[in-house]
């Protein structure tokens, strides 16, 4: 019912900025929430981050708490990682997502609440 898709991977230098873009069609994003994770080999996927559509309400992992900021733009149908003061640490490929089921922060934190994803996109950051 929606279609979800990814930009603005790329490779960037410790300390650098990058901007992922997601964008969604198909139904409205009134009720939804927008999550955003990310992955890397050997490892389950990680929550980085989530948004409530209807009212801006942002929600982060302890990991990336003042450097990464989620936002969207209502009239592109756009969400935003806006990721500052990267680290090694954070080169993953990144995802995000889309749930219609409501608004919890504990079940938003998994990735099995979410039923439509984009294709991801590659994020390095060099030492």
């Amino acid at each position: 019912q929606v279609h979800v898709v990814e930009s603005g991977g790329g490779l960037v230098q410790t300390g650098g900025s990058l901007r992922l873009s997601c964008a969604a069609s198909g139904r409205t994003f009134s009720s939804y929430v927008m999550g955003w994770f990310r992955q890397t080999p050997g490892k389950e996927r990680e929550f980085v981050g989530s948004i409530r559509w209807s009212s801006d309400s942002t929600y982060y992992a302890d990991s990336v708490k003042g450097r990464f900021t989620i936002s969207r733009d209502n009239a592109k149908n756009t969400g935003y990682l806006q990721m500052n003061s990267l680290k090694p640490e954070d080169t993953a490929v990144y995802y995000c997502a889309v749930s219609d089921r409501g608004y919890s922060i504990p079940s938003m934190k998994s990735y099995r609440w979410y039923d439509y994803w984009g294709q991801g996109t590659q994020v390095t950051v060099s030492s």
